[in-house]
């Protein structure tokens, strides 16, 4: 049994504590907003926020989670949070979707630590969260306009 704090709340789990958090999250929660896309690091579509920074829950055990803040797409609340998935509705960013919740995690966690990012530096955050819809321009374009939001 672990003790996990997911989206503000504490959980015990009964699980391996080597499980990925991936599975962790979505067969023993049900939060299933956190997807499975490549499971090794590559794609982002498992996207999350551990204590605040954007992490690949396919490859992160959970027993790494313990004493730490888990937060997923379901529970995303920051203002950042909130300015990212607004701006990914009012541009329509979503094409397929599948890799939308780890786009707007990783946009998120930038957004809390740079207000106002230049294309590099949401180029850098954005790397590795990939897109087979190719909606990057789109991508790029709600970030900046949650940034113009969330100040």
């Amino acid at each position: 049994m672990i003790q996990l704090t997911i989206n503000g709340s504490k959980q015990s789990l009964d699980i391996d504590p080597g499980m990925p958090l991936l599975w962790a999250l979505r067969d023993h929660m049900g939060l299933t907003g956190t997807k499975f896309g490549c499971g090794i690091a590559q794609c982002g579509s498992c996207t999350i926020h551990l204590d605040g920074e954007p992490v690949r829950s396919c490859i992160t055990p959970a027993s790494e989670a313990i004493g730490k803040q888990i937060t997923t797409i379901e529970g995303l609340k920051s203002p950042s949070g909130k300015a990212v998935q607004a701006a990914w509705r009012e541009l329509e960013v979503v094409q397929c979707g599948y890799c939308q919740s780890g786009q707007i995690m990783s946009a998120a966690a930038l957004l809390e630590r740079k207000s106002k990012p230049t294309d590099a530096e949401i180029d850098a955050a954005m790397q590795g969260n990939l897109c087979r819809c190719a909606t990057y321009v789109r991508i790029r374009a709600a970030i900046k306009a949650a940034a113009n939001k969330s100040v």
